[in-house]
């Protein structure tokens, strides 16, 4: 899958969970991504962030840790 797609899709899921009440938005998208997203597409977007995570949101970029 393109860089361009997975940031888009990323950034979407992070724009729902930001809206979300409490503070833990970071874990929300994590958990999201573990339970909806391929192993794979976990691992592009992480080596795409590795190289530049200047177009993800700060709250895809505060979850990519947790998953």
């Amino acid at each position: 899958m393109s860089h361009e797609k997975l940031t888009r899709m990323a950034n979407q899921i992070a724009g729902f969970f930001a809206t979300q009440p409490g503070g833990d938005q970071a874990e929300l998208v994590a958990a999201h991504l573990k339970d909806f997203w391929g192993p794979e597409m976990r691992a592009e977007l992480k080596a795409f962030a590795a190289e530049d995570d200047s177009a993800l949101s700060p709250l895809v970029r505060d979850a990519l840790p947790l998953i």
